[in-house]
């Protein structure tokens, strides 16, 4: 009864009631009563009539929430049917929410009180405003203004009304609002903007209100990035700013409020109040924070105000230095400043905080590229000055008036410079990360964490340490030099300040000349081997190792230069691969990997003093290098020793490499192989599956790095391997079949399921890295068709492997068009049946959605005569899939659909099939299209939804033209 009463608004709503029902929804009631309430309130929302009842709500109710449902019904209209109302509504409700704003703001305790109420208000007057000012609200500005005048607590609560309306036209009203509305808002504030300034200007200097005074400084905040610039230098907007900077409770703002000033960049004209305030600001700040303060220390322990004043410092001098450098550095009276400014930068970037960090990163890089680049040309000029056959003579008068200048910059910098040297060795982000983590079968795998934060920041600091490298060698390595010492005294030895430096070290390869490097390498790796010996503890020593590691394989052109040193290593590194602490095993692995893919050819010729190659003397120790390492550690070895063999060029001694490199593994496989012949049974024992696995996994390695010369040996175990794959794939059926749905997440299955997959993705990596040989694809496919693609057919949608469709998607890429025959057996095989585990919902089998979408691209691409060739029915099925696709909200799964589409349409429009097409699909397409550009949960794909409709429009002109 009670919900139907509320739900008839043909007359006041009952607001005791509502009170209730509100009260119900956010209560502690019980979750019935709380759906009961949502549905209600819910109804009383989607009501068009309900806003009429808006203003008698608030006039009643005393609920703080019913009061901010009632704003929410409201903004709801404004937002969208608030140009469709009559003229004296619209009128009616303007005033209305004026007056209120008004009589709570003019007086301080319910100013205060209603807070909450007070903001939500002006929201809503700001959504307003955003469809009736200019043109319908003329006096807006003005009238706001004389309202600012009559109270301070009115006064502050204009200012945050302009500050939203600010941040409204300028931050946030894209995908809201057209861009002539946001053109035609931006002039009407700009040309009344004196009266804003002047009421804020009139604030600043006779309030004495802290709550005013800061509403106004953040209010002008706001407006400072895009206000015309005379109403900032020809006033006195900058020494009424500098002249609040000291004071403790408006420091941030003030600092802010600066910072967005120094940002600003147009040209010289405003140079002279540029530096003057900078001086200024200068001068205050050694006041406020003198220079001999620890900053990271005080930091650490400040207050959030205070830590937020070290972030908006950082801000302020990166954005002045940014636009403004060169004007401190022409005058000699400004230098000091600025080398006393830029100390303080140094200083900062010690915090520890990365966003802080990252700020003060962004400046020191785009620094130093530019002193780089400078003295870059400068050499360049000389050089080239000489290349032209120019007398010496000639030099030094092309070098004085610009290279003169130059010196005289990197002169003025250099102090800061070294210092920076110092903290990016200091402060030096981690390089990649190789984790070893559990894959969801099981097994353990390594795993490179490609596009993380700390990835992102190492690359940026290496390049600022390179240029900086470059700038002054014989610096860099002395501070690179004297840590070291200080590790091998102890003064300085802590893990953390080891693997910074070495980093540091690592990351400077190919920055010096050779000679130069060679020195420098020699002198590191021997106080870092000085250093393992005088160290006490394994922790220390594993440590002290996988930094040795790391640095040298850093250096692969030293190492190729140098065969005794790289033999040297590469056998230091077999050691490390005996050594069982955590981590040295999974480093000397990676090691080595890094180093032979730089520096292959030197393993595979004889070298002088040597009686056979180096990787004929390895194979023969094979067994007992790997005896110690875990199976992911041996996976990573053969590939490595994969990528010496390919550098072979004889292939007979490549194909001798080779085997004796398979021998363990092929042993192992044989035996297996042999057993299963007596008994199939045998096959089911979990140690042998594991064991199957990892052959496989070794396999998969040295695919990967061998390519089309892995031929001979897949070619030997590419049958049984296929047997084993079709006999675990009934395994896994029969095991479903009885176990129902949980059985696919037993230990068992999974484990099965492990070697089906690792079985195409060594079929699909060896298919991948072959050279282009059409062969290799006749003699692979056939054999599969069965097997792999009849298995997936007849499987259990929980049992079909998604890799066999990015299997064949690689095979169609790399075989393009002479896989035509192969597609409608592919297409009888997957497509109906996949397309029923994908449609069913957006969320089940996910690996299958992308890999399928990727099939289907391939095919379209590369076989596209084949697609032709389908039943109408069965080409409605492709069409279907693809709408389905890109009506995913999943952003890559309907990217690839839109790209699909495209490549579809571009196909048939060159086809004798265009018109039976375009009459059957044009239609629907451009109906779909629409629906997904419309829709905001698909904004990524807006750019291809305009190719897709620009494609369309521009054949609808063909044709009709036509």
């Amino acid at each position: 009864m009670a919900a139907e009463r509320l739900r008839d608004l043909s007359q006041p709503i009952d607001v005791s009631l509502l009170d209730a029902t509100v009260a119900a929804f956010y209560g502690t009631g019980s979750k019935q009563e709380r759906a009961h309430a949502d549905q209600i309130l819910r109804d009383l929302q989607n009501n068009p009539d309900m806003w009429l009842q808006v203003v008698h709500i608030l006039q009643q109710t005393k609920s703080l929430n019913t009061k901010f449902f009632a704003l929410q019904v409201l903004e709801g209209v404004i937002k969208y049917r608030w140009n469709a109302l009559p003229v004296e509504q619209r009128d009616g409700m303007k005033n209305y929410i004026s007056e209120v704003i008004v009589q709570l703001s003019s007086n301080e305790a319910s100013f205060r009180a209603e807070r909450l109420y007070v903001n939500k208000l002006n929201i809503i007057l700001v959504q307003i405003l955003k469809h009736d000012w200019p043109a319908r609200w003329r006096s807006f500005i003005p009238d706001l203004v004389a309202a600012a005048k009559t109270s301070e607590t009115i006064c502050e609560n204009c200012m945050a009304i302009l500050k939203l309306l600010s941040e409204e036209v300028f931050d946030f009203s894209r995908g809201e609002m057209t861009q002539q509305k946001i053109k035609e808002l931006k002039q009407s504030l700009n040309s009344e903007f004196q009266l804003i300034h002047e009421l804020c200007l009139y604030v600043l200097s006779a309030s004495q209100r802290t709550e005013l005074i800061r509403a106004t400084l953040s209010t002008l905040h706001a407006f400072l990035s895009w206000i015309p610039l005379g109403y900032i230098f020809e006033s006195t907007l900058l020494e009424t700013l500098l002249k609040f900077f000291p004071v403790p409770s408006y420091r941030n703002l003030t600092l802010q409020c600066l910072t967005e000033v120094a940002a600003l960049n147009f040209g010289d004209y405003y140079n002279v109040q540029y530096v003057k305030m900078y001086n200024i600001f200068v001068v205050q700040l050694q006041t406020i924070l003198p220079p001999t303060t620890d900053i990271p220390e005080a930091y650490a322990h400040g207050t959030s105000e205070e830590q937020a004043f070290i972030q908006n410092l950082a801000l302020f001098f990166t954005s002045f230095y940014k636009f403004h450098i060169r004007v401190l550095e022409t005058a000699q009276e400004n230098i000091s400043a600025l080398l006393v400014g830029l100390e303080y930068l140094i200083n900062i970037s010690y915090v520890d905080d990365t966003e802080v960090f990252k700020v003060c990163l962004d400046y020191w890089n785009s620094l130093v590229l530019e002193l780089f680049d400078a003295n870059h040309n400068m050499d360049n000029s000389a050089v080239t000055a000489n290349m032209m056959g120019l007398q010496v003579p000639l030099l030094p008068g092309l070098v004085d008036g610009l290279g003169a200048q130059l010196l005289q910059r990197r002169q003025l910098y250099a102090g800061t410079m070294s210092k920076l040297r110092m903290l990016m060795i200091c402060r030096m982000a981690k390089p990649e990360e190789v984790l070893i983590v559990e894959d969801e079968n099981g097994n353990i795998v390594r795993e490179t964490m490609k596009d993380n934060d700390v990835l992102v920041q190492y690359k940026s600091m290496r390049e600022t340490l390179i240029y900086l490298s470059h700038l002054d060698h014989e610096d860099t390595e002395k501070q690179m030099l004297k840590k070291l010492s200080k590790q091998l005294s102890g003064e300085d030895w802590t893990w953390n300040n080891l693997n910074t430096l070495c980093w540091a070290i690592g990351s400077i390869s190919g920055s010096m000349m050779e000679e130069q490097e060679n020195r420098f390498l020699v002198m590191v790796i021997r106080d870092l081997l000085n250093l393992c010996e005088i160290t006490k503890g394994k922790d220390n020593k594993a440590v002290i190792a996988s930094n040795i590691m790391y640095v040298v394989g850093q250096y692969p052109r030293f190492l190729r230069a140098h065969w005794k040193f790289l033999k040297t290593v590469v056998n230091k590194l077999f050691e490390f691969m005996h050594e069982t602490h955590p981590g040295v095993q999974d480093m000397a692995c990676d090691t080595f990997l890094k180093i032979v893919q730089k520096c292959k050819r030197k393993f595979v010729i004889v070298q002088v003093g040597e009686n056979e190659p180096f990787v004929s003397e390895l194979l023969s120790a094979l067994a007992t290098t790997v005896a110690d390492l875990e199976p992911h550690q041996i996976h990573s070895f053969y590939e490595s020793v994969g990528h010496m063999i390919q550098a072979e060029s004889d292939p007979h001694k490549r194909d001798e490499y080779l085997q004796r490199l398979m021998e363990l593994p092929n042993q192992k496989w044989g035996e297996i192989i042999g057993q299963a012949r007596q008994s199939v049974d045998f096959l089911k024992d979990q140690d042998v599956i594991r064991t199957v696995l990892n052959i496989l996994q070794t396999n998969t390695s040295v695919a990967s790095s061998l390519g089309t010369h892995f031929l001979s040996q897949i070619s030997l175990i590419f049958l049984d391997m296929l047997n084993v794959y079709r006999m675990y794939s009934e395994l896994i059926s029969s095991s479903i079949a009885e176990g129902g749905p949980y059985a696919s997440k037993t230990s068992y299955v999974k484990l099965l399921r492990s070697v089906k997959r690792e079985t195409l993705k060594l079929i699909e990596t060896f298919l991948d890295k072959a050279e282009d040989q059409p062969q290799i694809g006749k003699q692979f496919v056939p054999p599969m068709m069965d097997p792999v693609l009849g298995d997936y057919a007849r499987n259990l949608p929980d049992a079909r492997e998604s890799e066999v469709l990015s299997l064949f998607a690689t095979i169609i890429n790399k075989y393009k068009v002479a896989m035509i025959d192969d597609v409608p057996r592919l297409f009888e095989a997957v497509f109906q049946c996949t397309l029923e585990m994908i449609t069913k919902n957006f969320e089940d089998y996910p690996e299958h959605r992308l890999k399928f979408f990727s099939l289907l691209r391939a095919i379209a691409t590369h076989c596209f005569a084949a697609l032709i060739r389908l039943s109408s029915q069965q080409l409605k099925l492709v069409m279907d899939s693809i709408i389905w696709a890109f009506r995913h909200t999943e952003r890559n799964i309907a990217e690839t659909g839109l790209n699909l589409l495209l490549e579809m349409l571009k196909n048939f429009q060159a086809s004798e099939f265009c018109n039976q097409f375009y009459r059957t699909y044009f239609l629907s397409i451009e109906q779909e299209i629409f629906a997904v550009l419309t829709d905001t949960f698909h904004k990524p794909g807006f750019k291809l939804h305009v190719l897709v409709l620009q494609h369309l429009f521009c054949l609808s002109l063909t044709l009709f033209s036509g």
